[in-house]
């Protein structure tokens, strides 16, 4: 009797902890421009999937260094579409695997309220000792600044003004703590649902610099991995398409 008793209870037990006990965990780079989505990202997708995202923050560029240095990640989502190219190219990043999950913003933003016009045209007034920038080397949004100050003729006037961050996430640093005055980050970092949330900006018209196209790619490491296939998957989703809107990107056609 106390086996008979005993028997649907474990037969519960099993389906309540059988999915989570398939769960796996992923070890994700991101482009330190995806932060706040990717983020947000993460949390859905775990509380969907019962899966794990494990997320490191930086330059596209660095990381790729690491990968083809023996870093144990499994996906990328870069900032680039160059970058996830060249990974498959060396067989460090699965053939085919690749796609645009993003397009990204280009805002010249101020900490400070009322110091960035909305037509940027304190870039040509001048007035101020710093402007802050990522490096174009290891950043896109580094490269479509110094875009946006060619197309303006100001590239030689400014670039003595520089104050270069190794990626986006430490020239948002130099800029909210005063150590620049002003400086060109990504949408995502100083907005929601598409309208600055502090400071001051001027959201560069796009015709101005190249598309940054933001890939994601499933690095040969996480090829046998289903919590990484399925993170690639959930980021085409609705739910994830919708964080990636509100943060101010938009999405590929």
């Amino acid at each position: 009797m106390i086996f008979k008793t005993m028997k649907p209870l474990f037969l519960v037990g099993f389906l309540l902890i059988a999915p989570t006990s398939f769960a796996d965990t992923t070890l994700v780079a991101v482009a330190s421009n995806f932060t706040k989505p990717m983020t947000e990202i993460a949390a859905e997708f775990e509380k969907s999937t019962g899966h794990t995202a494990q997320l490191s923050f930086g330059s596209s560029g660095k990381f790729v260094s690491q990968f083809e240095n023996g870093a144990p990640f499994e996906v990328f989502l870069s900032a680039d579409d160059k970058s996830p190219a060249k990974l498959q190219q060396s067989g460090f990043a699965v053939q085919g695997s690749n796609f645009t999950y993003a397009l990204g913003k280009l805002v010249l933003w101020s900490n400070t309220a009322n110091y960035v016009d909305e037509k940027g045209e304190i870039l040509a007034k001048g007035g101020f000792q710093h402007i802050a920038l990522a490096d174009r080397k290891l950043a896109p949004y580094g490269a479509a600044a110094i875009e946006v100050l060619k197309s303006k003729n100001l590239l030689d006037k400014l670039q003595p003004l520089f104050v270069q961050g190794e990626n986006i996430s430490q020239t948002y640093q130099f800029i909210s703590t005063g150590n620049a005055e002003l400086g060109f980050v990504a949408m995502s970092q100083v907005s929601e649902n598409g309208k600055i949330t502090s400071g001051s900006g001027w959201i560069v018209p796009q015709a101005l610099y190249a598309p940054i196209k933001q890939d994601a790619v499933l690095l040969t490491l996480g090829a046998k991995n289903p919590a990484a296939t399925a993170l690639l998957d959930y980021l085409k989703s609705t739910p994830a398409k919708a964080i990636i809107q509100k943060y101010g990107y938009d999405l590929p056609k």
